[in-house]
């Protein structure tokens, strides 16, 4: 009863078709691959996050604070 049969999706594309028209259904295609277009576009011609990225030096975090390490002891040379 999950799974609808082939019957079910004719009925439904019918309906389909039957409400919208198929010169509506062929615009709204027409216009979504204009739309899909014009953002592969727009993605190509906007390299500035790229050269922003690149121009400021990289900052890091440390999560963990550092042990100090111990302080070298000076030598006492006698001098002989």
């Amino acid at each position: 009863m999950g799974s609808l049969s082939i019957w079910h999706w004719l009925v439904v594309i019918v309906v389909v078709l039957l409400l919208f028209g198929r010169g509506k259904i062929s615009e709204l295609m027409g216009d979504m691959a204009q739309g899909i277009k014009a953002f592969k576009k727009g993605m190509a011609d906007d390299p500035a996050p790229t050269e922003a990225a690149k121009s400021e030096p990289v900052k890091t975090l440390d999560h963990q604070p550092v042990a100090q390490q111990p302080q070298p002891q000076p030598e006492n040379r006698k001098a002989g």
